[in-house]
């Protein structure tokens, strides 16, 4: 005689897959699998993998570029990356959840004390996605936009993060990948990008000049949530000569610190406070 509670739990299984649309189903899978980091520049084995034949993958794909979900990666790259209006509901999403709504008066504050640009970015795969941009009513505003991506190992918001997750973790992410120079002072192999990581998480700070434009400097603070885990990373940018000098670089990088550390324990985190940075002159805390 069948159990009558398993056969109970096998009608309600079959009520809730009624249910589902298979059609969405497949485009949430492969949206997640693009985002996960395969740009489907392999259809037979992308279609493989997600059970679909390549057929639907192709309109899928088409819709979702349409709906403007995915977009081509550009710069001569073959296949797709998540694209702006999905990035832009996330952002509006964001807006709704803790990390914004506490990050973007911290923000602005800090843009208007340092006449900087200031900027919150998320990790997602091997870029870091601008989600929040605050400028001050003066001097400099940086081009950078809600939606922009940069890649995380040349980038010092994306830096910051990486210098704060598993040295493994890591490892897995760049293992075997193509790490293209954006400067000189890029790191191009993993053995690099440790040494560079290393130096950030010892410091709390990632600094850089004229990474994508000559000119332009920056400084950027890991955001940590309530069990110690990067869930984003800020910064400020501004012309070099904005941050010249000892003094200046002092006042900036503790003031981008501060106000990470005002956003992350406003996340639950109660790590120790910050300590001062050992004063180094300005060309070492460069990269």
């Amino acid at each position: 005689m069948a159990d009558p509670k398993a056969v109970e739990k096998d009608e309600e299984r079959d009520a809730e897959g009624a249910y589902l649309s298979p059609p969405v189903q497949r485009a949430a899978r492969l949206l997640r699998h693009i985002a996960e980091g395969d740009p489907v520049t392999n259809m037979a084995r992308t279609a493989r993998e997600l059970g679909i034949n390549r057929t639907t993958l192709l309109r899928l794909l088409h819709t979702l570029e349409a709906e403007r979900f995915i977009e081509p990666r550009g710069d001569d790259k073959p296949g797709w990356r998540i694209g702006l209006g999905l990035i832009g509901m996330a952002a509006q999403a964001f807006f709704s959840e803790d990390l914004v709504q506490v990050a973007v008066p911290v923000l602005t504050r800090l843009a208007e004390r340092l006449g900087l640009s200031a900027h919150l970015g998320v990790l997602d795969g091997m870029e870091v996605v601008y989600v929040v941009r605050r400028t001050p009513n003066h001097a400099f505003a940086s081009n950078i936009r809600v939606g922009s991506r940069l890649p995380a190992h040349a980038a010092n918001m994306g830096r910051i993060i990486l210098a704060h997750l598993p040295a493994e973790r890591v490892a897995r992410m760049y293992a075997g990948a193509a790490m293209p120079a954006a400067t000189t002072h890029t790191a191009v192999t993993l053995p690099q990008l440790r040494e560079r990581l290393d130096a950030d998480r010892e410091s709390g700070l990632a600094w850089s000049e004229g990474h994508y434009e000559a000119g332009i400097s920056s400084v950027a603070a890991a955001v940590l949530d309530a069990s110690g885990q990067p869930v984003a990373a800020i910064n400020v940018s501004g012309h070099s000569a904005d941050f010249d000098g000892e003094a200046a670089h002092r006042r900036i990088g503790d003031a981008v610190a501060e106000a990470a550390e005002e956003i992350s324990r406003r996340l639950g985190w109660h790590g120790p406070a910050r300590r001062a940075a050992p004063d180094l002159l300005w060309k070492d805390k460069v990269a």
